[in-house]
């Protein structure tokens, strides 16, 4: 058993080594051009699959983590909906499945608030945790619901994508960095990553918000 779990544990090290170095790139990678979207298509799926893997090996036993846990959650959903929001680049474009998983985001969201506040369940830095990502997710998904009402904004569904797969960019660095590298003792490590991509966003939005005056 534990020669599987370790097997899965590289093939998932693999993959997520493919996510940062191709998010990586795209950061610096001009947007919206064929490279830009051949090197995202690499992000999203080595992304996907070391944070699927990371949700099996946390299922084995002797293996359980809870921040490996919400991280990998956070990435899997961060990367479908920032994937697919660009779907609505296209007019009268609609799909419940989108709804579908803003809404399983939103309702493990109110698990993790209920995990955060139960100390029977959880140390108090788990359930620190627990708050923090419950809050975070429970805001962005209902976030997601307030653009499906207005999908047509091209700033709107721009900043959405930007915004999630720069999120799941954090994610997969402050997971590198804080389990990976085992620098988990540290709280810049937990924090700077969070700093950077919040200023590249904000960088972003202004050069959109030009963008959208010029149009």
């Amino acid at each position: 058993m534990e020669n599987l779990v370790k097997i899965i544990i590289y093939i998932h090290a693999f993959f997520g080594g493919i996510g940062l170095v191709a998010g990586t790139a795209v950061m610096i990678i001009k947007k919206g051009n064929s490279t830009h979207k051949k090197v995202g298509k690499i992000f999203s799926i080595g992304m996907l699959v070391s944070s699927i893997l990371s949700l099996i090996i946390c299922a084995f036993p002797n293996h359980h983590n809870s921040f490996l846990l919400m991280i990998g959650i956070f990435t899997i959903y961060m990367i479908l909906i920032g994937n697919r929001i660009l779907n609505y680049k296209r007019k009268n474009y609609s799909n419940n499945l989108d709804k579908i998983i803003s809404g399983a985001m939103f309702i493990t969201s109110i698990v993790m608030i209920v995990f955060g506040l139960l100390p029977l369940f959880t140390s108090n830095a788990i359930g620190l945790l627990y708050l923090i990502f419950g809050f975070l997710g429970g805001f962005m998904s209902y976030r997601d619901f307030i653009f499906y009402k207005n999908p047509e904004n091209y700033k709107i569904w721009t900043m959405n994508h930007v915004g999630k797969m720069v999120g799941a960019y954090i994610a997969s660095v402050t997971a590198f960095l804080v389990a990976g590298a085992g620098f988990g003792d540290n709280i810049y490590f937990w924090i700077v990553p969070s700093i950077i991509g919040t200023i590249y966003i904000f960088s972003w939005s202004k050069k959109l918000n030009k963008k959208v005056a010029v149009n």
